[in-house]
């Protein structure tokens, strides 16, 4: 029994910090260490009283943003006052037990003068007076602290100091240290969330797993956190089936992205500054997580040091050993604790500020200036600058380095334009500027404007790279103190003369930054590449059909294989650098132990001893794994900042002049549309379209006419504020307009969807609007009536069907104001007459009265009756209005309307409308979820396209590394035990007369005894010399070995990345059509650029990894189970565990990881959407509803993300935990065997090896798992069904220009589960007539048409044949076929390039013949054959559009020539001048002529009438 002093830390005692090499403290003295939990306690206290008042006050970035606290921070029936917060029964058993422990200990110190009892006395006397004065409602977390420090204090010095346990002082000491465990697994068990706040609507932990509660994050306890083990209900679900949306649990409330985007919009700052101050908290958290398991990472090397020198001291201490393994146990359990937290808080990080920029760009992009639009030329140059800065979109980065460069990228000024200013100061309904000096042009980003591709690219590349950089950026400070600390310890260790290697190292990544600029240099040149074959692709996708009628399917491949053919030569040259680069790192790598081995043996003569070289080890690895982070840190900076300023610059693009005021809610003005001298320029351009417009639209019905490109869209679009106007005046009423686009643009989902478009449903306003659009008769053809999907942009709809739906959703709007761009361009005569009778006939009907609307179309002939007046475009942008007056006093529209009356056919089918319970049919099938692990055949398909003899020889030279890297280590322990072989048998003989069981020196009779190199070695105390050749030898071995293995894993990347591509797009190019009916374009171009991409870059090294610690940890057991038995059962049982975890988690994330690569499809696809729309959306005052719906989709793809992480997250804390454990058996095993140090260290290391080999196999298969989907589904289309190429050769002039066009009993149907579109059709055109094909929308006519380009048969079931001459189209050739055939569809497919290469895509005719058929069919304008073309045509009108297609039917000058209402869109006087020149130009061709307008087919002299797939009507005219 001591003194009261003894109570007192005294000054000898606390200089020793660490453990004493006896492995105890003295029995009145604890050390620094038994006085840190006081101290602790005494700090956290003064803080948190002495701060709390202050941190009231704190800046918004110190504030958690978006928490559920400040949502309910009002609710008085939420929350209650914290000063009335009552005692629950958590806080009262946690105040009882500390009370309990403060007794006993007064008590030890009373009866016993023992300090051991003054350990938790100020601990847990501070934690009873935080529980009494806060009343916690949730985890206390300052005292949890407290009791953990205590606790974790006591077991340390129990085990220095054990006490007497028969004892009372020894008794008190344990139950001190129960009553502190109990408190804390009571903290534990405590709720994180405040049990004052409500918990409506969160699923409860362990309570099955369903969408309609939140995750059960949001009230969990603090060891549910910890352990992930929240988890548990949806791995059960795993384990049993495929998971589905339905079961996955909603996000939790902080990561909801409704109130984000509303929170991050108040904001203030550049996009950078609020993305920092919105995630300050979670910085800060996870750099200092980061900062602790970087500092634990080093402090475990010097506890290493302190184990093997208990081992290997001349009087082993085996209870020191015992304790800093226990210690190096602690540390490990506290970094894997701490990854837990750190992945929680980085993954909060990385998908809130993902999710925030997807937000902000979405909704920028509704309120932008859209600067794609026809005829601005002097845009285009603005838009390519723009196009110039846009990377590459669809392609898996293989390394930092591919990330862009820098570029000239200036960033906006952030001043709001005049417009903006304007707008928000004046007017309420209306919109007026006054006639004023055109305004400068608006201040784009020295880059020019963001186009589509680039906006696209945004999204899909800048947004992650940013995000990206807030999940890693803890690694801003750790790898610089990582780096510090293990230079430190190699001083400490070593001694300075080893930090000579350190410049083995630097010299090493100097030589790399050559190789690294290098690298830049050619990756530059194949991302160029690569995006060349990506639009080359592209557009094979968007144009397959189109390329196939043509027959040009095959040259442009042979551009796309070409593009690729360049690609993977880039490809090979930068994995040769990138190899090299590795390989430089690896020589470095293995160099530096020697070099620094020689300096401190040969230079300062010290003996290198195995608690020396062992964890010396560890550090050159940390040394040299930070060097080589360092500067690919840098660059991924650097890359994020490009990235960062391009949504910087996105963001400062000036905004439509009213975007502000799209979602406020105006007084409705008065109903009319005036012009007053304005002029308007497309955005961007300095040329005007429209030049001093006046005109005044009331109520009633104003058309629109003029000639094909002249500006009739361009009036519409000014109307509705998406021009630049150049002066003058405008006055339009600000509320939504119904607008109706020339091209329909439809959303894929069902008919009624598309029509309600987010207005509520009025069923009686419904039908009236079906019956006034014509479509009640075609809904009744489907099985799910309006109910059916459509498909992307309507794919299964008719061209004619696609158009009344889009014409019914303006109809159906409750708008005010109607903007009709010729919607009766695609319909029939009937049809659209019958449409035009119905809206406008009577003025007062309740779909039409009381609605100002403007009309644009070319047939005047059938609207002029009901029009108050006409608008004509002409020449230089002018628009004159003709009043009703002068129309009734107009001859030539009087005849026109007079000779459409004569057509008029009352006739009309009314048929009953579908039931509203229809099940909804499906036009495209929904993309392919495989389920379970991936098919072995997968894997070996993938191998096979590789090269069989080069995996072989990747596996000999793994083989060989492995070997390699276990002599290293054997030889490293054989040389640090050389310096005591004279010592061993003396210490034997002490411990032998001790009775202490001596080291059992089991590797002495086994294989290793072989390998003994110091029997053949002079003593390193004699001569170091050998030893370190030697030791270079094994060094340069490894390296060699590793090296050589990369070069092969270089031709199988080559070889499976071109066979795989090749052969996949040599399947899509030849596929049937139906595929394209039923595949969008976005699921197809994903497979064909991003898994594409994954199997260049990803896959072949995911295979490579697993091989390569497969077989590292197969040496591991080897080594392992030759040093002892109990080793190899002990591995076996820890493997077991392993893989039992691992099958566990596998199930659930692959389902998880596909439900999240299906759910990110609609986020891509409603942001395309919403481009192609943008103008409609727009004018409807939409943009609340699109807003909302990116938002719901963003949490949709986020929620799959999210859990994927938590499931990872589960996955890492088990495996850190069992490492820990399977690490500190092992040692254990090893001490308690009496290995020797050097045998210890070698153990050590293959234990180390095992653990992270078995670790990372595990991981890695499970990545392997989910990269392989790709391939997966790279595969699935080389089992694509092919279109028969038919075995019939037909001589090389078939078809003549007399042969005859025979239907013989041809029944058509798309698929074998659908209806018939042609049923027993029979009937001759004979050579070189002109065919009319007419009939009502729906009946049939482009069926017949395609049917000539044989892409669809002849029904098999009912027989029949298509001929031309005498040949069956059924078993001809099909490249014959279709090279002899010119289709003419009506929405051509034009190609980004030249009008040039437009018309003659595969440069079979010269130019002059392109320049005379230009010259002839696009008279009006500047167009030459360099004349730009964008993606699709849209700097053309629909119009210009049909000309070029067009022009290619007169170019080849087929025998057989269809058109499918290739003049639509076309005015009537352009059509008759066309209908001239093909009369002319194709007078011995057979044209079948696909039309609605009369003056389209008034010279045919054979019809063919259709009606619902039958032939009404047949024979010459």
């Amino acid at each position: 029994m001591g003194s009261w002093s003894s109570l007192l830390p005294c000054r000898g005692c606390c200089k020793e910090f660490w453990i004493p090499s006896p492995g105890a403290s003295g029995p009145f003295c604890l050390g620094i260490l038994g006085y840190a939990p006081s101290a602790v306690a005494i700090v956290i206290f003064v803080l948190r009283y002495a701060l709390r008042p202050a941190w009231r006050y704190r800046p918004q970035w110190l504030r958690d943003f978006a928490s559920e606290k400040d949502h309910l921070g009002d609710d008085e029936s939420a929350t209650t006052s914290p000063k009335a917060a009552p005692f629950t029964a958590w806080s009262i058993a946690l105040l009882l037990l500390a009370i309990v422990n403060i007794g006993l200990s007064i008590a030890g110190v009373l009866l016993f003068l023992s300090p051991f009892h003054s350990l938790s006395l100020i601990p847990s006397l501070l934690s009873a007076l935080v529980l009494l004065v806060d009343r916690p409602q949730s985890t206390p977390g300052a005292v949890l602290v407290l009791n953990a420090l205590t606790f974790f204090d006591s077991l340390m010095l129990l085990a220095v100091a054990p006490p007497n346990l028969t004892s009372g002082d020894g008794i008190i000491r344990l139950v001190e240290i129960g009553v502190v465990f109990v408190s804390i697994v009571a903290i534990l068990n405590m709720p994180l969330r405040d049990r004052r706040m409500l918990n409506n609507g969160i699923s409860q932990p362990f309570t099955p797993a369903t969408v309609e509660l939140r995750s059960p994050e949001d009230n969990m306890t603090l060891w549910q956190w910890m352990s992930v083990s929240w988890m548990a209900p949806l791995i059960s679900v795993g384990l049993k089936r495929q998971i589905h949306d339905e079961d996955v649990w909603l996000l939790p409330f902080a990561f909801h992205h409704d109130r984000l985007h509303l929170l991050f919009r108040e904001v203030k700052g550049s996009v950078l500054g609020r993305l920092l101050k919105a995630n300050a908290p979670d910085l800060m958290t996870i750099t200092s997580l980061g900062l602790l398991e970087t500092s634990l990472e080093a402090a475990e090397v010097l506890f290493l040091k302190y184990l093997l020198a208990s081992i290997s001291a001349d009087y082993p201490n085996y209870r020191g050993a015992t304790l800093w393994a226990c210690v190096i146990f602690l540390a490990r359990f506290i970094r894997g604790q701490s990854g837990v937290f750190s992945l929680w808080f980085s993954r909060r990080t990385y998908e809130r500020s993902r999710g925030e920029m997807i937000t902000m760009i979405y909704e920028k992009t509704l309120r932008r200036k859209a600067f794609t639009f026809p005829n601005a030329p002097d845009a285009e140059k603005v838009l390519e600058a723009g196009d110039e800065q846009t990377s590459e979109s669809n392609t898996a980065v293989d390394s930092a380095s591919e990330n862009e460069d820098t570029g000239d990228i200036e960033l906006p000024p952030s001043k709001p334009s005049a417009f903006a200013w304007f707008s928000s100061c004046f007017g309420r309904g209306y919109k007026k500027v006054d006639a004023k000096p055109p305004p400068p042009p608006p201040q784009v980003a020295a880059s020019g404007p963001s186009s589509t591709g680039k906006i696209l690219n945004l999204m899909r590349n800048d947004v992650y790279e940013v995000a990206q950089r807030f999940w890693e950026f803890p690694s801003l400070f750790t790898k610089p103190l990582s780096l510090i600390l293990s230079l430190a310890l190699l001083w400490q260790f070593l001694g300075p003369a080893s930090l000579v290697g350190v410049l083995i190292l630097i010299c090493c990544q100097l030589i790399n930054a050559y190789f690294l600029r290098w690298l830049v240099r050619v990756e530059r040149t194949r991302r160029t590449i690569t995006d060349t074959k990506l639009q080359r692709t592209s557009q094979f996708v968007e144009s397959i059909r189109h390329l196939r009628w043509y027959d040009w399917q095959n040259s442009w491949l042979d551009g796309i294989l070409e593009s690729r053919q360049a690609e993977l030569n880039k490809r090979v040259l930068t994995n040769i650098i990138t190899k090299s680069v590795t390989s430089i790192n690896h020589l470095g790598a293995y160099t530096f132990p020697v070099v620094a081995f020689l300096g401190f043996t040969l230079v300062s003569g010290n003996d290198l001893t195995v608690d020396i070289a062992f964890p010396s080890l560890d550090i050159f690895s940390m040394i040299q794994n930070s060097l080589r982070d360092l500067p690919g840190l840098i660059t991924v900076l650097l890359n994020a900042n490009v990235a960062m300023g391009r949504i910087e610059g996105f963001m400062a693009e000036p905004n439509k002049e009213d975007a502000l005021e799209a979602e406020a809610v105006e007084p409705l003005g008065e109903l009319e549309i005036e012009m007053k001298d304005a002029s308007f320029s497309w955005p961007g351009s300095t040329k005007k379209v429209l030049k001093h417009v006046s005109i005044l639209c009331k109520q009633g019905l104003t058309v629109v006419c003029g000639k094909v490109g002249i500006g009739k869209t361009a009036l519409l679009h000014a109307i509705l504020g998406e021009l630049d106007q150049d002066g003058g005046e405008k006055h339009v009423s600000r509320e939504p307009i119904g607008y109706c686009t020339q091209t329909p643009w439809l959303q894929s989902m069902s008919i009624r969807e598309n029509i309600l478009f987010s207005s509520p449903y009025d069923e009686v306003r419904y039908r009236k609007t079906l019956d006034a659009c014509c479509l009640i008769p075609d809904l009744a053809d489907f099985k799910a009536g309006d109910l059916s999907l459509i498909g992307e942009n309507g794919v299964g709809l008719s061209g004619g069907q696609r158009a009344r739906v889009a014409l019914a959703r303006a109809i159906y709007s409750p708008s005010r104001i109607l903007l009709l761009d010729d919607p009766i361009a695609a319909l029939d005569h009937q049809t659209a007459e019958s449409i035009l009778r119905k809206l406008f006939a009577k003025k007062n009907t309740s779909l039409m009265a009381g609605r100002l609307v403007v009309f644009v179309t070319h047939r005047v002939d059938l609207i002029s009756i009901y029009a108050d007046q006409v608008l004509d475009v002409v020449d230089g942008g002018m628009v004159k209005t003709i009043s009703r007056e002068e129309l009734e006093k107009n001859e030539e529209l009087q005849h026109l309307a007079a000779t459409a009356a004569a057509h008029h056919d009352a006739a009309e089918d009314e048929a009953e409308h579908a039931e509203n319970t229809a099940i909804p049919d499906k036009f495209i099938e929904e993309e392919y979820r495989a389920h379970g692990g991936v098919m072995a055949s997968v894997y070996w398909k993938y191998v096979k396209a590789g090269g069989l003899s080069w995996w072989a020889v990747t596996i000999i030279f793994f083989i060989l590394f492995r070997v390699a890297r276990v002599f290293y280590f054997w030889f490293l322990k054989i040389w640090g035990e050389a310096y005591n072989l004279a010592s061993d048998e003396h210490i034997f003989t002490i411990q032998r007369a001790a009775d202490i069981h001596p080291p059992m020196r089991m590797m002495d009779s086994t294989f290793w005894d072989r390998f003994d190199f110091s029997k053949s070695l002079p003593s390193p105390e004699q001569d170091v010399r050998p030893w370190l050749w030697w030791f270079l030898f094994f060094s340069l071995a490894q390296f060699l070995a590793q090296s050589l293995s990369d070069l092969p894993m270089i031709v199988i990347v080559y070889n499976a990345g071109k066979n795989l591509f090749q052969d996949a797009m040599k399947r899509v190019s030849n596929a049937t059509f139906r595929f394209y009916d039923v595949t969008p374009v976005g699921r197809l171009m994903n497979r064909l650029t991003s898994d594409i991409g994954t199997v260049d870059g990803q896959i072949c090294y995911q295979l490579m990894d697993v091989s390569w610690y497969a077989i590292s940890w197969l040496s591991s057991v080897v080594v392992i189970g030759s040093t002892t038995p109990l080793f190899l059962g002990l591995t076996i049982v820890m493997t077991g565990l392993f893989v039992y975890i691992f099958m566990r988690f596998l199930p659930t994330s692959q389902s998880l990881r596909r439900l999240e690569m299906v759910s990110l499809s609609p986020l891509m696809s409603n942001f395309g959407t919403l481009l192609e729309g943008l103008t409609t959306v727009r004018a409807f005052k939409a943009q609340p509803h699109f807003q909302h719906r990116i938002i719901v989709t963003t949490d949709a793809f986020q929620k799959m993300d999210h859990f994927y992480w938590s499931l990872q997250s589960w996955l890492q804390y088990r495996f850190d935990m069992l490492s820990a454990l399977t690490t500190f058996l092992l040692t254990m095993t090893a001490i308690y065997t009496r290995l020797s140090g050097g045998t210890i260290g070698f153990v050590l290391s293959a234990a180390s090896n095992f653990v992270i080999s078995t670790h990372v196999v595990c991981r890695k298969y499970g990545e392997l798992q989910m990269q392989f989907v790709s391939v997966e589904r790279v595969i699935e289309l080389l089992d694509l069904e092919q279109e028969s190429e038919g075995e019939v050769k037909p001589p090389s002039a078939w078809p003549t220009y007399g042969d005859d066009i025979e239907f013989d009993h041809v029944t058509l149907r798309y698929a074998p589960s659908l209806e018939p579109s042609l049923i027993d059709v029979s009937f001759r055109i004979p050579a070189g007539s002109s065919v009319a094909v007419t009939g009502r929308t729906g009946s049939g006519k482009s069926t017949l048409a395609l049917s000539l380009l044989a892409t669809i048969l002849p029904d098999p079931v009912t027989g029949g044949a298509i001929r031309i001459g005498n040949i069956d189209l059924s078993t001809v050739d099909k490249h014959c076929l279709r090279r002899s055939i010119s289709f003419v569809a009506q929405d051509p497919v034009l190609f980004p390039g030249t009008l040039r290469d437009n018309l003659d895509p595969v440069s079979e005719h010269s130019d002059e013949e392109c320049a005379a058929v230009l010259a002839r069919v696009l008279r009006d304008g500047d167009f030459t054959l360099q004349s730009r073309v964008d993606g699709g045509g849209k700097n053309l009108s629909q119009g210009q559009r049909q000309l070029v297609g067009l022009g290619r039917a007169i170019l080849r000058r087929s025998p057989v020539v269809i058109m499918d209402e290739a003049t639509a869109s076309i005015d009537v006087q352009t059509a008759f001048e066309i209908q001239e020149v093909l009369r002319e130009e194709l007078r011995q061709s057979t044209v079948i002529t696909i039309a609605h307008r009369v003056e389209a087919v008034r010279d045919a002299n054979y019809e063919i009438v259709l009606e619902k797939g039958k032939i009404l009507r047949c024979g010459p005219i």
